[in-house]
């Protein structure tokens, strides 16, 4: 069966699965009982079209409005343009139309009109500097003039719904119409009520079929809606009221400062008022992957695009559905997540053995229809026919239908969906957001974990605690014990030192309304600032001393930043700082111990280098601090040096190893999941951190990237599988041990990445996983889950989750097929032996919803133990049914069949029945021994593998909920409700005799688990 699936249904991966796939694997699946459930969570491919077409039709729209905008400059000299009555009277001067029509328009001509971007922002009552006024009136008035940023989402489907979608189940409205026509018969053969039992048996068991069904899914689209919130859940830096501060993307307003960086998604339509060499990603909303550079000639900012490179502040001038993104959000968010590939297995698995059912469905009501044809002859009553032989020819086909119901286990893949979505649940509050389904499933299969060492393995608390400067090594347990040490430096270098820290820096310090001091940045950025402002600096004093000519920001492929000023008395002076290696080499002078700049010789080359190993081995992360002047007949335009510095110093920086990591390394080696350090530190920082958290071993090595780079195919290959640490890694190199690890290794790979350019890795590994906190936009929008404390213990959490998962479907998967084999077996068997079907449909549609949809909640949501951590992972490869559930199914299916079988054949005279009732007894006893079989199969399926199946079975109260509720219904069934389900009460040695029928299958299901068999 699994080379089949595989060959039919492998096509569909855990990401990236082209639309082909998707759709062949749909058409494989024709015998369906249910098509808008079976396929609820699957992907709409039509709403994806529509997505694209909208793409292309933007791409066009903005292709069309800059050729328009180009030649109305030329044509055009002047518009007049009076704002709506409502807009004036509520203080603004431009209407929410004629702004989406200067952005959305690049209209360059209607913003010029307008007095540009300092005359729209005067028009929407704000200042480019201070923002918008906050109070509530304020608020309130652009929000009724503009509108709100949100987009149009598909309203929650209430319970009756799904109540009407569960009723959609084919083999449900044959029975339903059986129903009827058994009423019909019935009443007017019988009379009422007696007449109308069956009918009204097989509507109450369908209405109940439906009400469960219907509640399952209705919770489980609860759970998911949830998860969306959590995933759109996006702040954004602004200034409002002159104080900079986080707020909700969906809180902007028209008017609204905000501040964007590299990885930042744009969050609304806007305009550019400065900013240092953006560059725009516009593919998410065109989809043309050339970049777009935003200055104060090309001012234009969409909603949803990506800030590539440099910094941007813009003004928000059209928000939400008025935007083309909201428009696009609104057509994708009915798209739909991509079908997993277990759901799509399992789709095979209940498509086969729909088939098998099918066929026996067919002949058992053939056979049964034979035996009544051959009894009429016997009787030679054959061109007689009753009422009551056209209700047995109904029974007849009821029993066939319900078989079908029974047979096509329809549950399977909406198993699946079950269990993700209280896996992903519970992973929330464990910290880890799932953005797709597949990444929660694929995750338990993990053999590779790539992870970043800052902030993921470390705290990102950073601390400057260690400096050289004029030829001195300063140290300090804090910031504060180090600055006492730098009275002791020469003006000059202190000078020089803080107009470094102050100006070369992406981060930024401000005032809070409380008039508290607050660093903005990332955390190695607030850790300078921290330096600078313990050494009694004013950050906006010093930036006020000179201005701002150009700013190249750090990115992780330069591994550098820069920053060109304008000095009060003329003249211009570079900054950079960086990796420390990299800096120092494009030195060639350093200050002394008396603040004098003297040449760089190779005595002081060695003992900088020596100085940055020192700290690196201490787990210091190194940065070099340069400057250097510059020539007056240097322009904006031209790109900073690179080299010709003067050596301020070197700063080591401490990021603690997070409490937990060492544990968490250890418990993934016992899994079988490698781990790997990815970094972009130096190599001795990188070791001294990889050994602390038990990473680096003696067997594995640690390599640089630009080592890596330089390697053939053939001696990757070789040297792969032991590199455990790559230091000063670019994220080409990650992309590229990510690629190889798939491709020539068939590994599953999970890799973490924050930064813009981790995208491509992200994208390329199995699971990628972004960092809530440190993590861009971007990178969030590339992974599949994001680790919303960036700590690897999550991860680890994480893959506990995914293991559970999969081993959770395959609990249920053996379940189910058991209860298949049998019910089919048995009413096959007895119907072409015997002529009649021990189990009624009432009977049957009962067992369908024990093993569906109760069976379903009943295994799918075990929560996980630390037991599947000491497993092995499945891999690439590993099977959905393996050899050890096919050991258990085709046990337990045995033991069964021949219970029942010996209670068909020998049940009479076991119990001493005779009468007329006697029939319906044993049918009784029959139904009531099948449940129990299930009932205890069910508690014996918890376990594959282990004998103790009762081990936390408590700790899972809705196992125990579902296994208590439908003991206490099968009672009600056989005591209370035997004139609708063809049952008699029983005595209370048939009880005991049926129960323990049912507890003796957990003894053969322990005694089963002894047979050794291969673990694929």
């Amino acid at each position: 069966m699994e080379s089949y699936l595989n060959e039919k249904f492998g096509e569909v991966k855990a990401k990236n699965s082209s639309e082909e796939a998707l759709r062949r694997w749909r058409k494989l699946c024709w015998l369906v009982k249910n098509r808008k459930r079976r396929f609820r969570h699957t992907a709409n491919l039509g709403k994806r079209s529509e997505a694209q077409a909208l793409r292309r039709s933007n791409q066009e729209k903005l292709r069309v409005a800059v050729l328009v905008s180009q030649a109305a400059l030329q044509f055009i000299h002047g518009i007049s343009y009076n704002p709506p009555d409502e807009v004036k009277a509520a203080g603004f001067e431009i209407c929410a139309d004629e702004l989406g029509s200067i952005v959305e328009g690049h209209n360059i001509k209607k913003l010029r009109d307008h007095g540009g971007v300092e005359g729209v922002a005067k028009k929407l009552s704000t200042s480019t500097t201070k923002g918008i006024s906050i109070t509530e009136y304020s608020l309130n008035k652009r929000k009724e003039v503009y509108g709100i940023n949100k987009f149009t989402e598909s309203p929650l489907k209430s319970f009756w719904i799904f109540v009407w979608e569960a009723l959609q189940d084919t083999t449900l409205m044959i029975l339903a119409a059986c129903a009827v026509v058994s009423l019909i018969v019935g009443i007017a053969i019988e009379g009422w009520p007696k007449g109308a039992h069956d009918g009204l048996g097989i509507a109450a068991s369908i209405l109940l079929v439906v009400v469960v069904t219907a509640t399952s899914d209705y919770r489980q689209s609860l759970q998911f809606k949830d998860l969306d919130r959590e995933k759109k859940k996006i702040t954004v830096q602004v200034t409002r009221d002159k104080c900079r501060q986080k707020i909700s993307m969906y809180d902007l307003l028209p008017g609204d400062i905000v501040h964007l960086a590299i990885g930042d998604q744009v969050p609304a339509d806007g305009l550019f008022i400065s900013g240092f060499s953006a560059v725009v990603d516009e593919s998410s909303l065109t989809g043309e992957s050339e970049s777009v550079h935003v200055n104060d000639d090309h001012p234009f900012l969409l909603s949803g695009t990506k800030v590539q490179d440099g910094s941007i502040k813009m003004l928000v001038t059209t928000v939400g559905m008025r935007t083309q993104w909201g428009k696009l959000m609104a057509t994708l968010s009915e798209g739909g997540d991509d079908e997993t590939p277990l759901q799509v297995k399992l789709n095979g698995v209940a498509t086969i053995i729909g088939k098998i059912g099918l066929f026996f469905a067919v002949v058992t009501f053939a056979v049964m229809v034979q035996g009544l044809f051959s009894r009429k002859l016997q009787d030679g009553s054959h061109w007689i026919w009753s009422g009551d032989d056209a209700l047995a020819m109904l029974e007849y086909f009821a029993i066939a239908v319900t078989i079908v119901v029974v047979a096509v286990p329809e549950g399977l893949p909406l198993a699946v969906t079950l269990s993700l979505a209280f896996a992903m649940k519970k992973m929330m509050n464990d910290k880890a957001l799932v953005r797709h389904l597949a990444a929660c499933e694929t995750m338990g299969s993990a053999t590779t974990i790539c992870s970043d060492k800052t902030g993921t393995l470390t705290t990102n608390h950073m601390t400057v605690v260690k400096v050289y400067i004029c030829g001195k090594v300063m140290e300090g347990r804090s910031v504060t014990e180090l600055s006492s040490l730098f009275s002791e430096l020469p003006k000059s270098a202190q000078e020089i030192l803080l107009q470094s820290i102050f100006n070369n820096t992406g981060g930024e310090v401000i005032r809070s309304k409380d008039n508290q001091v607050d660093i903005l940045g990332s955390p190695t950025e607030a850790a300078l600032l921290e330096l600078g402002l313990s050494l009694g600096g004013d950050f906006q004093a010093e930036r006020q001393k000179s201005t701002l000519v150009k700013v190249e920001p750090f990115n992780s492929l330069k591994k550098r930043m820069g920053v060109l000023l304008e000095l009060p008395g003329g003249g211009l002076r570079a900054h950079s700082k960086g990796a420390s290696e990299i800096i120092l080499a494009g030195c060639d002078k350093l200050m002394d111990s008396n603040g004098v700049v003297v040449p760089l010789d190779r005595s002081s080359i060695d003992h900088l280098n020596a100085t940055i190993e020192n700290f690196a081995s201490d787990a210091l992360r190194t940065l070099c601090l340069a400057y250097r002047e510059i020539d007056n007949g240097f322009t904006a335009e031209s790109p900073i040096p690179t080299n010709g510095y003067i050596c301020i110093g070197i700063v080591g920086i401490k990021d603690p190893v997070r409490p937990g990591v060492k544990e968490s390394v250890a418990i993934c080696k016992s899994a079988g999941i490698m781990v790997r350090m990815v970094t972009g530190d130096n190599i001795n920082t990188a070791k001294a951190i990889a050994r602390e958290c038990g990473i680096l071993t003696e067997e594995g090595i640690a390599i640089e990237g630009p080592e890596f780079r330089g390697k053939t195919e053939e001696e990757l290959t070789e040297l792969i599988p032991r590199i455990q640490v790559m230091a000063r890694s670019s994220p080409m190199d990650k992309h590229t041990l990510v690629r190889h690890l798939r491709t020539t290794f068939e590994e599953v790979v999970a890799a973490t990445g924050d930064g813009t350019n981790d995208a491509p890795a992200l994208h390329e590994s199995d699971i990628g996983l972004a960092m809530g906190i440190a993590g861009t936009e971007v990178a969030k929008e590339s992974a599949d889950v994001i680790i919303l404390d960036d700590n690897f213990s999550t991860i680890v959490t994480v893959a506990k989750w995914g293991r559970s998962v999969y081993t959770n479907i395959q609990k249920f998967v053996q379940f189910q097929l058991t209860v298949n084999i049998v019910a089919l077996i048995v009413n096959f068997s007895s119907a072409c032996l015997t002529g009649s079907a021990p189990l009624t449909a009432v009977q049957l549609l009962w067992v369908n919803m024990i093993m569906d949809t109760l069976g379903a909640l009943a295994l799918a949501t075990e929560p996980p133990n630390d037991e599947l951590m000491a497993r092995p992972p499945v891999g690439r490869k590993g099977n959905i049914i393996s050899n050890v559930m096919w050991r258990n199914i085709l046990g337990q299916a045995s033991y069964q069949f021949v219970v029942i079988w010996y209670l068909q054949t020998r049940g009479k005279a076991v119990f001493g029945l005779n009468g007329p009732d006697s029939d319906l007894i044993l049918n009784t006893l029959i139904f009531n021994s099948f449940v129990f079989c299930q009932v205890f199969n069910e508690i014996s399926s918890r376990e594959m593998e282990k004998i103790n199946v009762f081990e936390g079975i408590l700790n899972n109260y809705v196992f125990v909920a579902v296994l208590t509720s439908t003991v206490l219904f099968q009672i009600i069934i056989i005591e209370y409700l035997g004139t609708f389900a063809n049952t008699t009460p029983l005595t209370s040695p048939q009880w005991f005799f049926s129960v323990f029928l049912g507890f003796l299958g957990m003894p053969v299901a322990a005694a089963l688990k002894k047979i050794p068999v291969g673990s694929r």
